[in-house]
């Protein structure tokens, strides 16, 4: 892999990643405030979002790269048989 793809592949990953972190402790308000959204959340903690979001990132960026590097997946063989 070489570095490019393995930013490339980070990014994607924490995007997912990131999707998958949103839901986690929103609670919307009890009583909205007239022209609010009653599904608005109350606090949206994007910062703790985004520094879990990176450390699991990170932590499947490895996996994938121990994967790919090691020859258990072996994307050029999966693109050259998808031809």
């Amino acid at each position: 892999m070489t570095w490019f793809t393995g930013i490339v592949v980070y990014l994607l990953i924490w995007w997912v990643t990131l999707f998958v972190v949103l839901p986690w402790k929103v609670q919307p308000p009890r009583r909205p405030e007239p022209g609010m959204a009653s599904s608005a959340p109350i606090a949206a903690n994007m910062g703790i979002k985004c520094v879990v979001t990176t450390v699991i990132a990170a932590f499947l960026w490895v996996c994938v790269y121990v994967l790919i590097d090691s020859g258990i997946i072996d994307y050029r063989y999966i693109a050259s048989q998808m031809q």
